[in-house]
């Protein structure tokens, strides 16, 4: 079985992450999602699901047992204590999952491995990856995006920005930066560039 190599993917909010992640999947690296692993280890019956409804009762659960996301997520972004004990239930189970399918996807043959983590230098996880690889935008080109993209009003999305670790900080974690403020076709022969660059 050959050693894969893993990159460790982040970025700001609108930064064009979730786009860089397929672009690297069409080049051939198996991507792990860390959102999609957050979201199936809290389905009916897992062990963060049963830790979450021990943890703050069955008010955040829909009729059919379902967890109610977005009205804990209301809850833990107004109370911090609450948002720690809400991480230390569902990022162990996330990291497990995640390097269950590395694990797979080694034995499956594969030589990259993309973990998509958005948190990945909060989460101080840059250790458990071979390198980090960091999608950039300017302050105004996430703010053009999620207002015109997503709908946020001006404020909103000025606030969403703010509320994270800044990019001139995870710059100095990031072995490859990936700058995004151009079109998708520019951002496509930067990733092949840098891919060619480092595994080809």
């Amino acid at each position: 079985m050959r050693p894969v190599r893993t990159i460790g993917l982040t970025g700001g909010i609108a930064s064009g992450k979730s786009t860089v992640a397929r672009m690297l999947a069409e080049l051939g690296a198996v991507v792990i999602d860390a959102d999609e692993e957050a979201r199936l280890a809290v389905l009916p019956g897992e062990p963060a699901w049963e830790q979450i409804r021990q943890t703050f009762g069955s008010g955040y659960f829909r009729l059919d047992g379902t967890l109610d996301r977005r009205r804990l997520a209301e809850r833990v972004f107004h109370d911090s204590e609450a948002l720690r004990a809400l991480n230390a239930i569902v990022h162990p189970e996330v990291g497990r999952r995640m390097q269950a399918k590395v694990l797979r996807a080694q034995m499956d043959g594969a030589r990259v491995v993309v973990l998509d983590v958005p948190l990945l230098i909060e989460a101080n996880m840059q250790g458990d990856v071979d390198e980090v690889w960091l999608v950039a935008a300017s302050e105004a080109t996430q703010l053009e995006r999620l207002v015109r993209h997503k709908g946020y009003p001006p404020e909103e999305a000025r606030a969403r920005i703010a509320a994270q670790l800044p990019l001139s900080v995870k710059r100095r974690y990031a072995d490859v930066v990936i700058e995004n403020d151009g079109d998708e076709a520019k951002l496509r022969e930067l990733v092949g560039r840098r891919w060619r660059e480092r595994f080809e």
